[in-house]
């Protein structure tokens, strides 16, 4: 069975290795048996880093926790990448201005959140023969939005389309963070203006039903008054 696993400590059969200390120096050609028991009284292990050197390179390292600091750092690749989401703009090359920024306005938001935009031109007929109009456009484009993003790969024709990638300047993570604060901050205050708008109307019925007296409720009022006063 193929193995990725560097060999370690007795697992390497060589008779000589180039060692490499743990903080990096280099410690020459020796031994192998000589490599082991220096090891043996650093409490590190012998790994072999570079099997198909003449002869292989061994260095001297707590292997354990080399391993543990591995896994740590794939695990956030991993977690940094699914953060990471390539959304995708398609235009025409003759946009009228309104429709370039209601694209643009789209771009902005995607970089904003933290998400890659790939945005393309389609090209129709005698456009693919001369593309540059379309790499202009899509530069204006990149500078309009310089603020939140950079290209990370210039606009280039490839078949019938122009392609340019951009890539946000801020960390996902952060832009999420704040855009939840702002959106319960949002909620609170549309609740408020909810609650003060049935306060208010609750006011307005009650005046409403205070003021609206029929004249024979008065009359009778009036007449009740002048038999109190006999």
């Amino acid at each position: 069975m193929i193995s990725d696993e560097p060999r370690i400590n007795d697992d390497i059969r060589v008779s000589q290795v180039r060692l490499i200390g743990p903080n990096g120096e280099q410690v020459g050609i020796i031994a192998t048996s000589v490599a082991l028991n220096l090891a043996k009284e650093a409490n590190l292990d012998l790994v072999e880093v570079a099997p198909k050197a003449k002869p292989p390179v061994a260095k001297l390292i707590d292997y354990g926790k080399f391993k543990y600091n591995e896994k740590i750092k794939a695990r956030e690749a991993r977690r940094n990448q699914s953060m990471s989401e390539i959304k995708e703009i398609r235009f025409r090359l003759k946009i009228d201005d309104h429709d370039f920024e209601v694209k643009e306005g789209h771009v902005r938001r995607f970089l904003s959140a933290g998400d890659k935009v790939k945005v393309t031109i389609m090209l129709r007929g005698r456009e693919q023969s001369r593309p540059i109009g379309g790499v202009e456009l899509l530069r204006k484009l990149a500078d309009d939005v310089a603020d939140l993003g950079s290209i990370e790969f210039a606009p280039k024709q490839e078949g019938r389309n122009i392609i340019m990638t951009l890539s946000p300047k801020g960390k996902k993570v952060h832009t999420q963070s704040e855009q939840r604060r702002r959106g319960g901050q949002a909620r609170a205050e549309r609740k408020a203006r909810q609650a003060a708008h049935l306060a208010a109307k609750a006011d307005e019925k009650e005046t409403a039903g205070s003021n609206n007296t029929s004249p024979k409720q008065m009359k009778s009022k009036e007449g009740s008054n002048a038999e109190d006063e006999k």
